[in-house]
């Protein structure tokens, strides 16, 4: 319980670090935000120690959210890694002290180029500071440090000025779902933006269709032959008018003694829901989980069925996490 209250009191301090910096907002961040809307070329993000591991952050950040960004480690652009900047570029240096001599030793590269720099800070009146396009105070006072050594509580107000300043780019540009699933086709959520119900349904052969005419014993082999567990019902036009599923046959079992021989149009649920091709996987997903089905159809533009969706198909696929 003793070190449960300490790191919540820590917590505090942090959050109260983050609230302190947003106090201090002036005309800077107007300029650090217009030169960044208004880069040609992309966002480089620089920073030395701790503060260098939360800028790599916040430059993966701009990329991800579709501003073309790099981190440039200081120590190594004296060495030939300044040629990775461009005229076009905008610099985005962090340094709590403003003094940091790898930064400083860099500056004049940029500065004789013309390039914009903007400066993360906690020392608005530094070497840095003064020499930059547009400072931006992150400076925590010292209590706010368990030793006043170790950079914690500035490198979370670094980081959250960092990612204050990708959302509103993200928004000014209109970024959207479409476009941050085009730049994460590997992940879950690039998987749930993009993958649609046509990329994981069974269709062909594998799709369990049968007349409305047919018997709940012809409907069953169906399913059997099939594996889905259901089998869509369509009318004499092929149009979808039910479904049965697992579920239905174990009802259908508990009022009827022997139903091998009845019709299915007597037995099926009737306008069960459906979905199209083009349906989303996260969509399709929605759907199922509000109705509580792990089964849909799959139609055309007439509501014939064309396919059939398991949502094992869409955990396998990533959209789901599998328990």
């Amino acid at each position: 319980m003793k070190n449960r209250n300490k790191i919540k009191e820590l917590l505090k301090k942090e959050a109260k670090a983050v609230e302190a910096i947003a106090e201090k907002l002036d005309e800077n961040i107007d300029r650090a935000l217009e030169l960044i809307l208004n880069c040609k070329g992309k966002i480089v993000v620089t920073g030395m120690g701790k503060t260098g591991i939360i800028g790599r952050k916040i430059s993966a950040t701009f990329a991800s959210t579709g501003t073309p960004s790099i981190f440039l480690h200081p120590a190594e652009a004296i060495h030939g890694d300044l040629g990775m900047v461009d005229d076009n570029d905008v610099v985005m240096m962090i340094s709590n002290s403003g003094n940091t001599t790898e930064l400083i030793d860099i500056f004049p590269y940029f500065k004789g180029k013309n390039i914009p720099v903007i400066c993360l800070t906690g020392n608005s009146q530094s070497t840095l500071g003064k020499l930059s396009d547009a400072v931006i105070n992150i400076g925590v006072p010292k209590e706010f440090e368990p030793l006043g050594l170790v950079p914690m509580a500035s490198t979370t107000t670094a980081l959250a000025m960092g990612n204050a300043l990708a959302t509103i780019v993200l928004q000014e540009k209109k970024f959207c779902h479409d476009d941050f699933a085009l730049l994460h086709p590997g992940g879950t959520i690039g998987k749930c933006l993009l993958l649609a119900v046509r990329d994981v349904m069974h269709q062909g052969e594998e799709n369990p269709i049968i007349s409305e005419n047919a018997t709940l014993k012809e409907a069953i082999l169906e399913m059997t032959s099939k594996g889905l567990g259901c089998v869509s019902i369509i009318n004499e036009k092929g149009l979808l008018t039910g479904i049965i599923t697992d579920g239905d046959l174990r009802r259908i079992f508990q009022h009827y003694e022997n139903p091998f021989h009845e019709k299915v149009h007597l037995l099926m649920t009737k306008d069960p829901k459906a979905i199209k091709p083009d349906t989303s996987g996260i969509e399709a997903l929605e759907v199922m989980e509000t109705y509580s089905i792990t089964m849909i159809p799959v139609v055309d533009d007439d509501h014939k069925p064309i396919a059939m969706l398991h949502m094992h198909d869409l955990i396998r696929a990533g959209i789901v996490p599998e328990n």
